[in-house]
């Protein structure tokens, strides 16, 4: 018998149980773009018929689209502060020998440990002492301490993947630091950076506990839906609106694999 016939005799289990958990964790997602066709107010089969009218609803609630806003300015400047802290942060933590690195990579990595409810209480308390206020202020920077680690992780990783010699080479050749980063480091260091923006963007749009907590008169789309949960009426309009937060979810996620292969591609076609 072959290797590769014992190991397709043998590895059924792991296949069965692969199968199994992705249906486990996928299906009730699927569900959610078909009820949001259903003619009825009820999450229950049968359906009763086909309509768009849930997605007009949806299109024609101007509290929703300020909710979306208001998620989109606070996920684009979690995206770009925490990506670069997270940029600064990896090239020290992998380019130099820092006293304490250690201690200091623990600290960073912090929130991924820390329970959300308990950080949320912690930054209301903080935020209510040092007189900030609730609002979408307060739940960016909510947003970016939770998000800074995530992208810490993946840049160190990208960072790690070139060798230094490129940047001792541009300095022998008389450029200095400022100008060697941006012309040799960050450009390959590029593809990483882009995939820490969108995992940045993506977990500080889907992010509601921290923004439960911070968030002032004015939502973020996750506490909209929330609210809207309590009144059935509303439900089907808000399955719709989970429907199109899945596709988009799935389109940056698909385009973000698809560029960070590319960009691996590129490295080791490069010999690096």
């Amino acid at each position: 018998m072959s290797e590769r016939s014992y190991l397709q005799r043998h590895n059924w289990p792991l296949a069965a149980y692969a199968l199994t958990f992705m249906a486990f964790l996928y299906v009730p997602v699927l569900l959610l773009p078909l009820f949001s066709f259903n003619d009825g107010i009820y999450i229950a089969f049968p359906i009763e018929g086909f309509t768009t009218r849930w997605y007009e609803q949806m299109f024609a609630n101007t509290a929703m689209h300020a909710a979306l806003l208001n998620s989109l300015q606070v996920g684009l400047v979690t995206a770009v502060v925490a990506t670069g802290l997270g940029i600064f942060a990896a090239k020290a933590l992998t380019r130099y020998r820092l006293p304490g690195q250690k201690p200091v990579v623990a600290v960073i990595m912090l929130p991924l440990v820390i329970p959300e409810i308990i950080l949320g209480t912690s930054l209301l308390i903080l935020v209510n002492n040092v007189g900030l206020g609730l609002s979408l202020v307060s739940v960016t920077l909510g947003h970016i301490l939770i998000s800074v680690p995530f992208a810490t992780a993946v840049l160190m990783s990208r960072f790690e993947g070139f060798d230094k010699l490129l940047e001792e080479a541009s300095a022998d050749l008389g450029e200095n630091a400022w100008w060697t980063f941006w012309r040799v480091t960050f450009p390959m260091v590029f593809p990483g950076a882009l995939s820490s923006f969108l995992l940045c963007f993506i977990i500080s749009f889907d992010e509601f506990i921290i923004a439960f907590f911070l968030s002032g008169t004015d939502p973020t789309l996750p506490i909209f839906i929330y609210s809207q949960l309590r009144f059935p009426q509303r439900l089907p309009s808000t399955l719709a609106l989970g429907a199109c937060i899945i596709m988009v979810s799935f389109a940056v996620i698909a385009f973000n694999e698809w560029f960070r292969r590319r960009g691996s591609h590129g490295v080791s076609d490069t010999g690096l």
